[in-house]
């Protein structure tokens, strides 16, 4: 039997994994007192906002993959678009070759509170004041915040005190966040509990309720002070005060949508993601790259394997820098196809690969832009941690030994990472969703709301005729990407990660780990594929400011068997080993198909996610 730091649990009336034990026990709570899994999956949303600012706020997006009660996955799309304003030329204008990576001008329409509001209204039973009830509990009366908080605070402290002023009195000072100590948001729960009475005065129905407060979120009084904040000129990463674009009709225009996902099969099993203006589509890719290899025998662990494994990301990887956005202009059957599966397969030799190679599925070239073409042949370098002036120096991502908080520079530049939660009720409803975006180092906190604006526009390009192109009204092709899987036909599997770029690394090779385990013995433990050893490549053009590459790179954690290390290393791959628990915060549910059992796990890295259920 495999290490496991916890059981994987098991029960049969509900069960919730997260990356904290406030969002997971708020959720269990509304499960606990007849709420539906789209109840307790919005009340821990919210709840995620207060305990995790460094992650995920109100300002930022929320994507979902959820299947309601055994029926057909869909895909909920919290990701807002760029602002009417937001044009390549007029960045190029101000003398940008990308995005920044923090400021009003990485800034889109918010998104998440919108998805959240609109998952209640159409699959939850609970009114809004029901839901939010946790969240304006622990904003108002305080909690005590996790390390990484005060370790994020820390990093932008000059940031905060020189120039976002707003930011420095909320998160600096004698009532800043301190472990052992409560830590309150009182603006932000006055904005909810306003928010609640302007919706509770349009009627006494529910969704009357939800419908006015969507409405006073995309056309009201915080939609009013998202716009100011978005004009005012804010130092950003470039070490220049820029003002964004964000407007009023941006608000009030924007809805979360319903989409259909984007699916490939793998055994019997059938992988859901949402599409290419997410990542999703790089964990099919990867999975078709695997077409011709038998699950039972699949050994996750062995050298050999991992190099596939490895290689496969990095052509997957390219083909999502090449390709991905909200106008893609390749046929995605072509990109996932079983042919074009083959035909990149043939690209993996016995060697690690330096080599960046989008592929052309459809037969034409792509188009790349012209920053990470120079990014990859190593012409434009970049300084880290260097505080707010111009970057110069080669970007590395820093190593620690164990994840204590997101890698943070003194300009708030920040390189991915986020929450994640996924449910699972007695009716079947099965909901997975990274929330994540403004940050409170994204953006100064707006005053009187609370929170920040996002920054994920930085992940749109600025050269035009691009998929990922910077466009009035299309969303950034962004890192965030919620998973769910079927087994024949029926939703069983719902997972994910925070962590950027790496989060189609680390929950593919969850997922391959469960599906080798079933096929060998139907079995579904959640617990030993998430502690399981992870890893994870740089070989990719990174989604965040400023846009690093790091050729034939893998980051393994130290617990890797010294023998898999050197025969990676004899491979040609540029290992790096970190600590033993750094790789990944991975959480999942399940309902498994033989027994009908509910099953959950969460990640032990950093201590603070957790699984709770019955």
């Amino acid at each position: 039997m495999a290490f496991t730091t916890r059981p994987t649990l098991q029960g049969t009336f509900g069960m919730v994994g997260s990356t904290h034990w406030l969002a997971t026990a708020t959720a269990m709570s509304v499960l606990e007192r007849g709420g539906r899994a789209a109840d307790a999956a919005v009340a821990a949303g919210f709840v995620l906002h207060v305990v995790e600012p460094h992650l995920n706020g109100p300002g930022g997006e929320v994507p979902m993959v959820l299947s309601v009660e055994g029926a057909d996955p869909v895909v909920l799309c919290g990701q807002g678009v760029a602002p009417a304003g937001a044009t390549a030329e007029r960045y190029r204008d101000l003398g940008l070759d990308i995005v920044p990576g923090s400021g009003p001008l990485a800034a889109a329409v918010p998104g998440a509170v919108d998805a959240w509001l609109l998952l209640l209204r159409d699959h939850g039973t609970w009114t809004l004041r029901d839901v939010l009830d946790h969240a304006i509990g622990l904003a108002e009366h305080g909690h005590s915040p996790v390390p990484q908080v005060a370790a994020t605070v820390a990093s932008v402290q000059e940031l905060f005190t020189e120039h976002w002023t707003s930011s420095a009195a909320l998160y600096l000072g004698a009532d800043g966040p301190r472990t052992g100590q409560l830590f309150r948001n009182p603006d932000l729960a006055g904005t909810w509990q306003r928010l609640l009475a302007e919706a509770e005065s349009a009627g006494p129905d529910r969704d009357t309720q939800i419908e006015a407060a969507r409405r006073v979120w995309r056309e009201g009084f915080i939609a009013e002070a998202l716009v100011a904040a978005a004009g005012t000129p804010t130092v950003d990463s470039t070490g220049t005060p820029h003002a964004g674009f964000l407007e009023a009709d941006d608000l009030a225009g924007w809805e979360a949508t319903w989409e259909q996902p984007v699916s490939v099969d793998l055994g019997g099993w059938t992988v859901h993601k949402a599409g290419p203006w997410s990542q999703g589509p790089v964990m099919l890719q990867q999975l078709t790259l695997l077409g011709d290899v038998e699950l039972a025998t699949l050994d996750v662990d062995d050298p050999a394997t991992v190099h596939r494994l490895v290689e496969g990301t990095k052509l997957a990887m390219a083909d999502r820098d090449a390709w991905y956005g909200d106008a893609m202009p390749v046929d995605l059957d072509a990109l996932l196809s079983p042919g074009y599966g083959d035909a990149r397969r043939a690209l993996i030799g016995d060697t690690a690969s330096e080599d960046w190679r989008p592929g052309s599925p459809t037969g034409t070239a792509p188009q790349v832009p012209e920053h990470a073409r120079r990014v990859v042949a190593g012409e434009v370098t970049h300084e880290v941690g260097g505080g707010l002036g111009e970057p110069t120096v080669q970007h590395q991502e820093p190593q620690r030994p164990d994840p204590v908080a997101p890698p943070v520079d003194a300009d708030g530049t920040t390189r991915g990472d986020t929450c994640h939660l996924d449910v699972v009720d007695r009716w079947g409803t099965m909901i997975s969703a990274t929330p994540s975006g403004g940050w409170l180092q994204s953006n100064p906190v707006v005053p009187g709301l609370g929170f920040p604006l996002g920054n994920r526009l930085q992940m749109a390009w600025l050269d035009e005729g691009l998929p990922g192109t910077l466009t009035p009204g299309r969303r950034p092709r962004t890192t965030l990407t919620p998973s769910l899987a079927s087994y024949q036909g029926r939703p069983t599997l719902a997972f994910g990660t925070p962590g950027g770029d790496q989060q189609d690394q680390w929950s593919s090779h969850l997922l391959l780990r469960l599906l080798a385990g079933f096929a060998r013995d139907r079995s579904l433990d959640l617990q030993a594929a998430i502690d399981a050893p992870n890893w994870h490549t740089n070989h990719l053009v990174n989604s965040f400011w400023p846009r690093g590459y790091e050729a034939a790179s893998l980051v393994l954690e130290s617990r890797v068997p010294e023998s898999t290390v050197d025969a990676l290393r004899r491979r040609g791959h540029r290992v790096s080993v970190g600590g033993p628990w750094s790789e990944g915060r991975l959480s999942a549910v399940a309902r498994h198909p033989d027994t009908g059992l509910l099953l959950a796990a969460a990640n032990p890295r950093g201590m603070q996610g957790y699984a709770a259920g019955r």
